[in-house]
């Protein structure tokens, strides 16, 4: 009986609180043509701009100074500029305010063979030219590489790949048994400089998430029928110091980890369970579960977490709760669907795209349930 009283408050302490209001969002950035992702950490934002002045740029922004950098350095023999992106895949974007700054994004091919493009460049003389850090490559029938991720914060930059391939090769070219698909092998990396190297004890990631030196990833489990690896209930998430690979925690889900957010001393997911989507929040240190509410099935496969905020997007709605509170609240109604949501400190920030032109948005949030 408990739990079903605790199960009916959950759900009660959603939608009593859903039409709480916050301070209104402020614009910080605007320019003439779209964005295609964005990014933040500490002081800095990035985004990525489709074809500005003829090549695809990545601009880091200092708010303090209103100093713009853009990035990579060089046009010649560079992906980043000449890549024709259709508009419907996604890019992604990550940065490192205190690696140079240094950003990392992925640029994603679907013909004539699918792929993703990791690339990265950073504001030091010697990081300014686009670095090709890895194309992740797989058939149309899902043998190969699949990217499991990027993310940044701090001096860490972090991302996650995952091998797959047949079980019996052989078997399954002769036609004596099935094309059954296993993953076969990967890790997760950390940018050093222009290099990347394997976080030690790291396997196949579906997803990373940074924290000033710690990273969380999902481990592949299950491999969906087009060969992409997926999270599975009943796999810990690990929490490793980036540097050592030292474990910091390991944390049980009670479903699917479909997305995770790390703050300094928590892990906020969001589990896809049998009845339905739950977004949960664990101890960082420990692995012990906070706290768990449940949240409508259209909610967006991304989050973004401070210690004392989670917060996550239905549709256009910008909504988040309390870690010791369990409340929650409605923070902000985007104009168009949000680019990059991420919460540094008291500062959500995200980008639209508004017909001609895009705008990057910013709303200052205390925390408090």
């Amino acid at each position: 009986m408990g739990s079903v009283l605790a199960a009916v408050a959950a759900i009660a302490a959603v939608f009593s609180h859903a039409t709480a209001t916050v301070a209104k969002p402020q614009t910080v950035y605007r320019q003439t043509g779209p964005i295609a992702a964005f990014a933040q950490d500490g002081p800095l934002l990035a985004w990525f701009a489709p074809r500005t002045r003829g090549c695809n740029v990545v601009y880091l922004r200092q708010l303090d100074n209103g100093v713009t950098f853009p990035l990579p350095s060089q046009k010649a023999d560079n992906v980043t500029c000449r890549f024709p992106r259709s508009g419907s895949e996604a890019v992604g974007l990550a940065v490192a305010a205190d690696l140079g700054p240094f950003a990392l994004w992925t640029l994603p091919q679907t013909s004539p063979l699918p792929l993703d493009y990791l690339l990265g460049a950073g504001t030091k003389l010697r990081d300014q030219p686009e670095r090709r850090f890895l194309e992740v490559a797989h058939t149309t029938r899902g043998v190969g590489q699949w990217l499991g991720g990027i993310s940044g914060d701090g001096d860490t930059l972090v991302y996650g790949v995952t091998s797959v391939d047949f079980k019996d090769e052989a078997g399954c070219l002769a036609g004596t048994v099935p094309c059954t698909l296993v993953t076969s092998g990967g890790g997760v990396y950390r940018v050093e400089g222009r290099q990347a190297v394997p976080v030690p004890g790291s396997g196949a990631a579906v997803a990373v998430a940074a924290s000033a030196n710690a990273v969380a990833w999902v481990a592949a489990g299950r491999i969906a029928s087009d060969g992409e690896p997926m999270p599975i209930a009943g796999l810990p998430i690990q929490i490793v110091d980036a540097a050592s690979g030292q474990q910091i925690s390991s944390i049980a889900p009670a479903g699917a980890p479909v997305a995770i957010a790390l703050a300094p001393h928590v892990l906020a997911t969001l589990e896809q369970t049998p009845l339905g989507l739950r977004l949960a929040w664990y101890d960082r240190d420990t692995g012990r579960v906070q706290g768990s509410i449940p949240v409508p099935k259209t909610t967006a496969l991304h989050l973004t977490a401070s210690d004392r905020l989670i917060v996550f997007r239905v549709g256009r709605s910008l909504r988040s709760v309390a870690t010791t509170t369990h409340r929650t609240q409605v923070l902000a109604r985007a104009a168009a669907t949000p680019i990059g949501l991420s919460l540094e400190g008291s500062r959500l920030a995200w980008a639209e795209n508004l017909g001609r032109t895009a705008r990057i948005r910013a709303l200052y949030v205390s925390g408090r349930g």
